[in-house]
């Protein structure tokens, strides 16, 4: 607002501030995705503040790869405040900015090896362009992550009576129940090659645009891969779209007293906090799909080698192959990576660790911001 008018912007004003095409303009006009909704004082159609900010989110989902129809339901979403979409729209970016990250640390690797006259392989050169942070670190899957039979059956438990049940994000498959028809979903080609014979079918697809039919299954779930969609809202209610009954084991995010309770966050890595700042709260979640929650506490000996499972067991985290396969060591980046893991080792070798965490010596299971949404 300028002296309490309006600013307008023409067609041709908007196109070359925001870098596109009047064509393209157009095109949102007709097809109704942005109108721009003012007139000029000779007649002509102009942006008034609300279309540009319209435009704006526009074209943010457009450069992250969004299709046009997408980003329809996005921007219409009436679930979301102009609030809200900023924050979903900041977290899709900072996820951007850490496959990015990811790349650049690949090809810092590989420049080092070439100063050392040490060439990549065609196999290594290819793995990281065009891959998704899953198929970054997913090569390591199989060393470290595996089923944790108790926790396993809490979410097979919470499936209840079903036959026909979508496993959304299913990675390589390590928590399908194998007494069920399961069909699998999942984005990432490294993951879906890692899945062993005789698993079940698996669908290239994500979690916000699921390719079936309103309620073709018995039940849906999804464990420990929301934090991943682009969208996690959205994703839930496709899955509480297409099933009956909806199981997802997820982190409280929103939970500052995780970070707390959980010596390596606190101590080490405080990094974690900026990675979860934007992610929506579990609570939130549950809403979402009108869902209850319930707490999963982790045994001291997980088999299954997710970020919290070695609260009891420290060294592990020493070991490179089980941060790898780990999505989190990735996305802080190698330089926090560095710090972390040195000061740990200082910390196991000089006793300091054990003094900090006495406590937990004695714990069977420690209650680490893990939930099971049941909806």
């Amino acid at each position: 607002m300028v002296g309490g008018v309006e600013e307008q912007l023409t067609v041709g004003r908007v196109a070359e501030l925001a870098g596109v095409s009047v064509r393209a303009l157009h095109h949102y006009d007709e097809i109704g995705l942005v109108r721009p909704s003012a007139r000029t004082a000779a007649g002509y159609r102009a942006y008034a503040a609300g279309d540009v900010e319209r435009l704006r989110e526009v074209l943010a989902y457009r450069r992250l790869g969004f299709g046009l129809r997408e980003i329809a339901e996005l921007v219409d979403d009436p679930a979301t405040d102009a609030v809200a979409r900023l924050r979903r729209m900041r977290g899709l970016l900072l996820e951007q900015r850490d496959r990015t990250a990811a790349m650049v640390t690949a090809i810092d690797g590989e420049l080092e090896a070439r100063a050392m006259g040490i060439r990549t392989t065609p196999e290594e050169q290819l793995k990281v362009f065009g891959a998704r942070l899953y198929d970054a670190i997913g090569a390591d899957y199989p060393a470290t992550r595996r089923t944790e039979p108790r926790i396993a059956a809490r979410v097979w438990d919470a499936l209840g009576d079903a036959r026909t049940v979508l496993n959304v994000g299913a990675g390589t498959g390590s928590y399908e129940p194998p007494d069920r028809e399961v069909t699998a979903v999942e984005p990432s080609a490294v993951m879906r090659a890692q899945r062993p014979r005789g698993a079940a079918r698996c669908v290239a697809a994500s979690a916000e645009s699921l390719p079936f039919a309103d309620l073709s299954f018995d039940a849906a779930m999804a464990f420990s891969t929301v934090h991943h969609w682009r969208d996690p809202i959205a994703g839930l209610r496709e899955m509480r779209r297409v099933a009956r009954r909806v199981v997802v084991f997820t982190h409280d995010a929103g939970d500052a007293g995780w970070r707390h309770r959980f010596w390596l966050t606190r101590d080490y890595l405080p990094e974690v906090a900026g990675l979860v700042a934007d992610r929506p709260p579990v609570d939130r979640l549950a809403r979402a799909i009108g869902a209850r929650m319930e707490p999963v506490l982790i045994p001291w000996d997980c088999a299954d080698g997710f970020f919290e499972a070695y609260w009891r067991r420290p060294e592990a985290y020493l070991d490179e192959q089980v941060r790898r396969a780990v999505s989190v060591w990735t996305r802080v980046g190698p330089e926090a990576e560095r710090r972390a893991v040195e000061g740990l080792r200082e910390d196991l070798s000089s006793g300091r660790w054990a003094e900090r965490n006495r406590d937990l010596v004695d714990l069977d299971a420690a209650e680490l911001g893990l939930r099971l949404l049941v909806a």
